[in-house]
Order: C-alpha cells, then structure tokens, then sequence
C-alpha cells in the first residue's frame, strides 16, 4: 500500500471509531426517563 492509502484508511478509522465513541458517550451521559404509565395496546 502506498503512504496516502495508507493515510487515507487511518483518518477514515479515526471518523468511524471516534464517531462510534462520541455516540456511545452521549447514550450513556444522557438521563433516561423512565414513564409513569405504559399503556398497551393489544
């Protein structure tokens, strides 16, 4: 592999990695709010 293929793979890695920990983090930092009722309809 050449050096800008090369270049190219890692910052594409780093966009879908860090992308994939920026959305985990922000899951897991944002309150869930559980409801009061659930209503079913069957």
């Amino acid at each position: 592999m050449s050096t800008s293929a090369i270049v190219m793979m890692a910052i594409a890695m780093l966009v879908l990695w860090g992308g994939l920990a920026l959305a985990i983090r922000n899951i897991a930092r944002t309150p869930r709010e559980e409801p009061t009722e659930v209503h079913r309809d069957l």
